[in-house]
């Protein structure tokens, strides 16, 4: 049998009683079932043993295993329970799930699933999840208070103003006695003055520990207190709130009258002394129990645990509350989901926290501590709090010092005595990330979090604060990484999370989830052909050799090759023909180690041509030129349905600017082209409509791009003039873009006349060349404050 019986082996203890003899013609188990309602189980046990000896029944089976759970002896327990459902056809529903609750107390949970199946009966239908998840184990460790606890039951600590610590103790010792717990000779009962009946044990007593670290008893100013226990202080006031049970004489000469807890309360002096006492009116000694008082101030309610009218089982909680003068309210029941049909006892509250123990929940052990949400409409949302905060023993008293410092109480194996007091501390590393877009805002839709412990090989349980934050408890000493993904968004990953050295309590970070910038199109060029040709000319190898080293060096680029013909011969021809330039490039890029799965082909034949150059339409051979062509667009994260991770050559870059793309791949290639003009003309060289044809591609691919136009002269001629010139240089490049249907908004022209040279000729040194490169119209493209301007290249002098 466990050494002990806390909670409600504690409120048994408080319930002192006188029990009538039984006749003689009473059978052994209704002579039992008079000792377990006067809760004197092990003499009732030792009755229905006896009885169950003479002729075994399912009925008293099932009587000795509920009275080994009173008792909290869960070996024995399970064990009847297991006897119990061996009645195949009597057994319950309920006896399964009782016999399933028995062994999680035991670590015999497999065993009696392979029991349970054998018998024929769904584990699923015994809830068998629910008390799987309450064992979660929680980051705190539990410290034995080796100064306060002893070889006896040591249990519930308080604080007041001065530092005195208050806390229970039945320390006094044992007495022996051959009789049973409580006497029955058929005439009187008999009380003892030293010990409490039920347990053979000194009455449970309320001990002060001072600053100093002397231990000694506190004196109850209650006449004929025999057990003392449950202290709660009401700061403000300066007032300790407590549970006694008296001894009341008449009740000696009725055996049917059981003495019931009470709460009391005193004014505390500054040496941890009561004075005075004054009962709560709701006490009712010898009709129901009032114990375990918990004193809110903030609120101005004392919390405590009863079995008056209106309980849902055994021990509810309520509260009343009062005001200044002590005068309080009517109890509340508080109900569901905190009340159950099992004993709900220990309420304690901090902050928007409630606190309470039960023996009715889902638990670990025979009574678990419990916290839930806490408001002014009332108490939600009942957890667990799991191991090892809990145990397959009892777990009570749960309180929280103004210092901080959590207590707790339990009989749990370890301990010094039979109920001992522990110190809970909270030794691991939390761990708090926001998750942002790119506006700063908290992601709070889907997405997949995995927090991996490198050092213990494991994953760690993550989940959302109110605020929408990532939390998760780290373990000390240990390396992490994270993985965030979300569809259409970059999976982020970070391995440099760590709590080794770590001296702080929080590790913090903030993550910024950017959307994959699909198909992005960040580099345009042209390749051309000669009439009835897909062979590649030598000018256009610059270009593919270029694009083949860019594709080469980032992994992430991909090559739209899309591919068209003039207007001359038939438009089945020329679809073939278009088809045979874009494989042509396909093959030219092979030599590279360019895979084919990286290049996209298009091809369109005559359909898409850049001028008026139609069938029968009379066009130069220039013209015609324009039309035949491969247009190379490289695009950045080409499939659409695949979730890409941020390249390791991008992993600094802020993509919630993709044009940041852009702005690398062309300082990587350095081609926007500058347009350049005769002497004194504003006319477009043939050579440059190829030029403008790239810049019309490069806009109409990528929509959010502006192009910025600016026209610059020689240092030749008036500042009027050049002013003039330099603005028709300008509007003809602009013009020619319209034509190719580009928006008027998204193309901004200047113009700068001489004021503005690449060479500076005002001295009359400049060579033709150097005037040359003066006469100029540049080309900038860019969002926003973002422009990219190309380099100078070499032209030929007019």
């Amino acid at each position: 049998m466990k050494k002990t019986l806390t909670i409600i082996s504690i409120s048994a203890s408080l319930f002192l009683g006188i029990v009538g003899g039984a006749s003689a013609q009473k059978t052994k188990v209704r002579y039992a079932d008079e000792q377990m309602e006067l809760m004197n189980y092990q003499h009732a046990i030792e009755q229905y043993q006896e009885a169950y000896a003479k002729k075994p029944s399912y009925g008293v089976a099932k009587k000795i295993a509920e009275a080994y759970d009173r008792v909290r002896d869960y070996d024995k327990s399970y064990e009847w329970w297991s006897n119990v459902v061996g009645y195949e056809e009597k057994a319950e529903q309920g006896d399964f799930a009782n016999l399933l609750s028995a062994a999680q107390l035991t670590d015999k949970r497999e065993e009696a699933l392979s029991l349970i199946q054998a018998r024929g009966v769904s584990a699923d239908s015994l809830d068998v999840e629910n008390l799987i998840s309450v064992s979660a184990r929680k980051k705190v460790k539990l410290t034995n208070v080796a100064e306060l606890n002893s070889d006896a039951s040591d249990f519930i600590i308080e604080e007041d103003a001065n530092g005195n610590k208050f806390f229970v103790s039945d320390r006094g010792g044992t007495y022996s006695s051959e009789m049973p717990g409580i006497r029955i000779d058929g005439r009187n009962k008999f009380f003892s003055d030293e010990k409490q009946d039920y347990t053979d044990r000194e009455y449970f007593s309320i001990y002060k520990k001072n600053e100093e670290g002397e231990i000694a008893e506190v004196m109850s100013n209650v006449p004929g207190t025999f057990n003392f226990s449950d202290p709660s202080y009401a700061k403000e006031a300066g007032i300790l709130f407590y549970s006694v049970t008296r001894d009341i004489k008449k009740v000696r000469k009725n055996r049917n009258i059981v003495v019931q807890p009470e709460i009391y309360y005193s004014k505390v002096n500054d040496n941890g002394e009561l004075e005075g006492f004054t009962p709560f009116p709701f006490n009712d000694s010898l009709g129901h129990a009032v114990m375990h008082p918990f004193v809110d101030e903030e609120a101005k309610r004392l919390y405590f645990a009863s079995d008056m009218a209106g309980t849902l089982g055994g021990l509810d909680i309520f509260y009343s509350e009062y005001d200044e003068e002590m005068n309080f309210s009517p109890p509340v029941n508080l109900g569901s989901p905190v009340n159950t049909s099992g004993h709900d006892t220990h309420p304690f509250r901090k902050g928007d926290k409630f606190y309470f123990s039960s023996a009715g929940h889902p638990r670990v052990g025979g009574m678990d501590v419990y916290e839930a949400n806490y408001s002014a409409s009332g108490i939600s949302n009942v957890q667990n709090m799991g191991m090892p905060i809990n145990s397959i023993a009892d777990d009570f008293g749960y309180r929280e010092l103004e210092n901080g410092e959590i207590y707790l109480s339990s009989n749990r194996d370890g301990g010094m005595g039979l109920d001992d007091i522990y110190l809970m501390e909270d030794v691991y590393k939390q761990f708090l990330a926001r998750v942002i877009d790119c506006d700063g805002v908290i992601i709070n839709d889907s997405y997949m979090a995995t927090l991996r412990d490198k050092t213990q090989n494991g994953n760690v349980q993550t989940q959302r604060t109110p605020k929408g934050e990532l939390a998760a408890e780290l373990e000390p000493e240990s390396d992490f990484s994270i993985s965030i993904s979300k569809p259409g968004y970059f999976t982020l990953t970070d391995d440099n999370i760590s709590t080794k050295g770590f001296e702080g309590d929080t590790v913090k970070r903030e993550y910024k989830l950017s959307p994959i910038p699909y198909q992005l199109p960040v580099f345009v060029d042209i390749v051309y052909y000669d009439l009835d040709k897909y062979v590649i000319r030598e000018d256009a190898k610059e270009a593919l050799d270029k694009v083949a080293e860019v594709m080469k060096k980032y992994s992430f680029l991909d090559l739209l090759v899309a591919s068209h013909t003039d207007s001359r011969a038939s438009d089945e021809y020329n679809i073939t023909l278009s088809n045979n330039r874009a494989k042509a490039v396909t093959e030219y890029m092979a030599q590279y180690n360019i895979s084919a799965d990286r290049i996209r082909l298009e091809w369109f034949g005559e359909q898409n041509l850049v001028n008026d150059c139609g069938n029968g339409v009379p066009c130069s051979e220039v013209d015609h030129q324009l039309n035949r062509r491969s247009e190379l667009v490289l695009e950045a994260f080409p499939d659409p349905t695949k979730q890409y991770d941020i390249p390791a050559e991008l992993k600094d870059m802020d993509f919630c600017n993709p044009e940041d793309i852009f702005e690398m791949v062309q300082k990587e290639i350095n081609d926007i082209p500058t347009i350049y003009f005769d002497f004194d003309k504003s006319m477009l060289r043939s050579v440059h409509k190829q030029d403008l044809e790239r810049a019309a591609i490069m806009l109409q691919r990528m929509p959010n791009l502006m192009l910025f136009i600016e026209g610059h002269t020689d240092q030749r001629g008036s500042d009027e003039y050049n002013e003039s010139l330099s603005e028709r240089r300008a509007d003809v490049v602009k013009e020619y873009l319209i034509k190719r249907g580009i928006e008027d908004s998204r193309m901004e022209h200047k113009w700068f006349g001489e004021t503005k040279p690449v060479h500076d000729c005002t001295s009359g040194t400049c060579t033709e060349a150097m005037h040359q490169l003066n006469r100029r119209t540049e080309l900038r493209v860019g969002k926003g404050a973002f422009t990219y301007t190309g380099r100078q290249k070499k032209v030929d002098t007019m």
